[in-house]
């Protein structure tokens, strides 16, 4: 997730994929999907979204740039801002996840990462990792955070210390600029940044099971030059309901994964 902006025509020319319903045999390679809209929502144009999380009825959302770095919660249905707590200027925020009663929050290139109260954001300490902080997803006993290689580091939940890594790979190809991650029925869905897709991985050994190809998805009616790359997936666990947005994208979208067929 490098943080320069692209135009769109250098969109249309990105790598498109796939994903899967069920972990294929990985000698059969990832399954490919498209997608289905099932619902579009408005997005504030001017959040450059670098986390996206849905819990209890609403969406928690983190937006970057410095000076204009927020942590926000959003009424999913007409967008509108509930809740707000803007980063001080030097702080390029990232990616999220919600842990419990607290929402731990990523920073770019600051090597430090802020735990907030969930219902308050009022915050609560503060703790060091080294290297860039892009995303971060939970599967409720454990932390992934991608760092825009091809590593996702595993840690603890509580104390937020590295126990070890995974290197999400397309069979033997590592897979670079893993970015923002989310928690999604046994897998961890990750943007991959610069393109239109969607990788599904194994939290086990990061083993590329699927891709998703969301190429396409904004209309060039709501395309604008300060528009960015597709970043930003939330997964309503109870209503089994998965989102999408992009940096400075107009509209959220709920997406229902199509396989493609061969």
């Amino acid at each position: 997730m490098r943080k320069t902006r692209f135009v769109w025509a250098a969109l249309l020319l990105a790598t498109t994929g796939c994903t899967q319903e069920s972990s294929p045999k990985a000698s059969s390679g990832p399954v490919e999907y498209t997608l289905e809209i099932a619902h579009v929502y408005p997005h504030d144009r001017a959040a450059f979204t670098e986390g996206l999380e849905y819990r209890d009825g609403v969406l928690y959302e983190s937006t970057g740039l410095n000076g204009k770095s927020s942590l926000r919660k959003v009424k999913l249905e007409t967008g509108e801002v509930l809740q707000n707590y803007n980063l001080p200027p030097e702080f390029f925020g990232e990616g999220i996840t919600v842990i419990g009663k607290e929402l731990v929050q990523l920073t770019y290139k600051t090597e430090v990462g802020f735990v907030y109260d969930l219902a308050t954001f009022k915050l609560l300490r503060s703790f060091a990792y080294t290297g860039e902080g892009w995303s971060m997803t939970s599967d409720g006993k454990q932390v992934f955070m991608s760092d825009g290689t091809a590593q996702i580091r595993i840690w603890d939940r509580s104390t937020l210390a590295e126990i070890q890594r995974i290197t999400v790979h397309d069979g033997p190809t590592p897979i670079k600029n893993v970015n923002e991650l989310e928690w999604v029925e046994g897998e961890i869905y990750a943007n991959i940044w610069t393109t239109d897709r969607i990788a599904r991985i194994s939290p086990k050994d990061g083993l590329v099971t699927g891709w998703i190809d969301l190429s396409g998805l904004i209309p060039l009616s709501d395309r604008t030059p300060d528009m960015d790359v597709l970043n930003g997936i939330a997964y309503d666990a109870v209503g089994k309901r998965l989102f999408v947005t992009g940096k400075m994208w107009p509209k959220l979208f709920e997406i229902k994964l199509v396989p493609k067929h061969k």
